[in-house]
């Protein structure tokens, strides 16, 4: 009962349906990456891509079909403009591609164990193969290139303790023990995460045309600063440096290359994955009774954020119902 003639589950329907929406907007973003990539290597990668993006729509098309389900409106050719004006540096668009790479690391392992279904499994399976593939090899080129941003390089104690007292908890009243390997590894990934999301903010702020997006833009900017503020601040009082990129470089349009719709879907489908999945990992991880303190009010201020995006959705008719079942309610 393994082959594709089952039935899908509900779980299976939600994976596809919501890789289907992730797909179809991570193309148009690599089909505009594409028409404006100046450097062979970068384009070369976001070739690969956009070729994997097409096939993955298409894969997904034919299950959709094989169960007369309603295929998903997903992003079109409206909400990408090819012929647009360059708006990244090469390098954001590496940062971009490597950004969006993480989200499937996340998404696509988390569906592949919840699928029973031989296609859907192999769907999933290929997905992963393919992003680590890729992952690999935007990480090789950035390395080239100097501008993967690496967590500290620190020294490190090589004495094996144990934690003998409640004191090693505390951060909150003064005494409290220095940032362990962990807490370092936390604090800097979320400070490069909320680096490049200011900066992605900051671009599609400047390129919204509906005044509501565009102010929510600017509201997360101003609420991705608070975060860097309280997070660097850490780092800062135990003098651990951090690395920072200088290319979250945006050159001037006239035109917006996408959509205000495709926008704010990427930027509520990756805060969304900083929200709920880096945040939440950090706390669980992290001991210290001030960072992770830190944490719980940036998790909660993201939460905020990203519900008013699903709110302005709806609001501007952009959210697509997931599928469901018929109302069976007497």
């Amino acid at each position: 009962m393994s082959g594709a003639n089952v039935e899908l589950t509900s779980t299976e329907i939600s994976n596809i349906w919501s890789s289907y929406l992730k797909s179809s907007m991570e193309l148009r973003f690599f089909q505009y990456f594409n028409a404006t990539a100046e450097g062979p290597e970068v384009k070369n990668i976001v070739g690969k891509m956009v070729e994997y993006s097409q096939k993955s729509l298409e894969d997904l098309k034919d299950i959709f079909i094989k169960e007369n389900l309603t295929i998903p409106l997903g992003f079109t050719e409206k909400d990408v403009r090819l012929d647009a004006d360059k708006v990244f540096s090469d390098t954001f668009i590496l940062y971009i591609c490597h950004d969006i790479t993480m989200l499937s690391l996340s998404t696509y392992p988390a569906a592949f164990p919840d699928c029973t279904r031989k296609d859907v499994r192999n769907f999933f399976q290929n997905a992963i193969e393919f992003t680590i593939q890729m992952q690999n090899e935007i990480t090789e080129l950035m390395l080239s290139q100097g501008v993967f941003l690496k967590s500290p390089q620190i020294a490190m104690d090589h004495t094996i303790d144990l934690v003998d007292e409640m004191k090693y908890l505390n951060g909150l009243f003064g005494g409290s023990r220095p940032v362990n390997a962990a807490e370092i590894a936390n604090l800097s990934r979320i400070i490069h995460r909320a680096r490049f999301s200011k900066m992605i903010l900051v671009t599609f702020s400047k390129l919204a045309s509906d005044k509501n997006v565009k102010q929510h833009f600017s509201k997360g900017t101003v609420a991705l600063e608070k975060v860097l503020y309280s997070l660097q601040e850490v780092l800062e009082k135990e003098n651990i440096p951090i690395s920072a990129s200088g290319d979250y470089n945006i050159l001037d349009t006239k035109e917006s290359p996408f959509s205000d719709k495709l926008m704010l879907f990427f930027v509520n489908t990756c805060l969304g994955m900083f929200c709920f999945i880096m945040i939440n990992q950090a706390m669980t991880s992290s001991l210290r009774t001030d960072i992770v303190t830190k944490f719980t009010v940036i998790s909660n201020q993201m939460k905020k954020f990203y519900g008013k995006g699903l709110l302005l959705t709806i609001t501007e008719k952009w959210l697509e119902q997931p599928p469901q079942v018929f109302d069976r309610k007497l």
